[in-house]
């Protein structure tokens, strides 16, 4: 099912297209992308100061400053500047914050830590030999390594068909399925 983020609520809202089964149409698809549906924008704080906004002092800022060995600000316009950008971080973190994350697996690692991708990253003696292997010293009394590339043939990849292996597809996009969400 296809889910649609409305720009002011960071919560799951019912999706405004029919499943593709109930057959939207490529177009349809194509006018759904063409926008976006939210923006990091929209999780910024308004320009006019909004009175539940955090207040920070001159005296925090400079604490954090020297905390994160960041230079001090030169101006009270710099310093101004940063109070809003800090200001402005705050509340995009208070607004990620607010996300209900029920029954979202925690991300442990951005890597592929699967079994198979554990054996394929591990380096082997024999791994090691086939790199010593490929090495030239050259010079005499700089040594120095020289490694010879490996040849890469480009042509398997350009001509891949990256929709040609996809179970489902509308028109131009491949379609993943995912958990519905719990009502």
């Amino acid at each position: 099912m296809l889910r649609r983020y409305n720009r002011n609520h960071l919560g799951y809202i019912s999706p405004n297209l029919q499943s593709l089964e109930e057959g939207v149409r490529p177009e349809d698809l194509d006018d759904l992308f063409a926008k976006p549906t939210w923006s990091v924008k929209s999780l910024l704080p308004p320009k006019i100061s909004d009175v539940d906004a955090p207040k920070i002092s001159s005296k925090q800022l400079h604490h954090l400053l020297r905390l994160s060995a960041l230079p001090f600000p030169e101006s009270p316009d710099e310093e101004k500047k940063m109070m809003d950008t800090l200001l402005a971080q705050l509340h995009f973190v208070g607004q990620m914050q607010q996300l209900d994350t029920t029954g979202v697996k925690h991300l442990r690692a951005i890597r592929d830590e699967t079994a198979t991708a554990e054996i394929e990253q591990t380096t082997t003696l024999d791994t090691l030999k086939e790199a010593l292997a490929r090495e030239t010293v050259i010079g005499k009394h700089h040594k120095r390594i020289q490694r010879d590339p490996d040849p890469v043939d480009a042509k398997d990849v350009e001509d891949w068909d990256v929709l040609g292996s996809a179970e489902r597809k509308a028109g131009k996009y491949f379609v993943v399925e995912s958990e519905r969400p719990q009502e």
